[in-house]
């Protein structure tokens, strides 16, 4: 009789089935997204706020802003579910510890490179406030290439460095350079003709 070898590698969750867990109120939804999510969502919160402690906590609110939210949302996308609550709680602290200097992060060196047309971090956050502004801004991401889209929603909203979205794109750091230089005299030319003084 020949041996055979038992696996004893647990497979994660089917994003369906964890919503699934959330509506009908079960825990074991928590350390379902923990166990799949837990590394991607830590390192969206670190490129953010480049402190492991908030980024742990940045984690738990997001786990129990997910499990306030659904039921009743049920969300098709579950993955860019979690993505928006983590940035939304990550954002605000970000906030929060800049108001307290706090080391600067990803996030303070891809907003510094938008300051070049905005005037200056205090507008950049009113500005980004605005509903008006961010139909501007998401009708000019809507008439870019798919690439240039990832580019932007990379570096601007996922605060991705450099290197990795090279990385991601296999091409070099002076491609996604010279890509993000055009994007931002894009918008620079896309917000002036709609109004805005930059």
């Amino acid at each position: 009789m020949g041996l055979q070898r038992r696996t004893g590698a647990r497979v994660p969750m089917e994003d369906e089935q964890i919503v699934a867990l959330y509506w009908q109120r079960d825990e074991k939804a928590i350390e379902e997204t923990d166990f799949k999510y837990k590394t991607y969502l830590l390192s969206i919160a670190y490129r953010i706020l480049n402190d492991s402690l908030d980024c742990e906590e940045c984690l738990n609110d997001t786990y129990l802003g997910t499990w306030n939210a659904i039921p009743p949302a049920r969300p098709n996308l579950f993955k860019a579910f979690l993505t928006t609550v983590l940035r939304r709680i990550a954002v605000n602290r970000y906030h929060s510890n800049r108001r307290k200097k706090q080391i600067p992060s990803e996030m303070t060196v891809s907003l510094s490179e938008l300051e070049e047309f905005l005037a200056d971090d205090a507008d950049v956050e009113r500005a980004f406030d605005s509903m008006q502004l961010g139909r501007v801004i998401s009708a000019y991401l809507y008439s870019l290439s798919e690439r240039r889209r990832f580019i932007f929603m990379s570096r601007y909203y996922m605060a991705e460095p450099i290197d990795a979205i090279a990385r991601d794109l296999n091409v070099s750091r002076s491609t996604v350079n010279k890509e993000l230089a055009a994007i931002r005299v894009g918008l620079k030319k896309t917000l002036e003709k709609e109004g805005y003084n930059v």
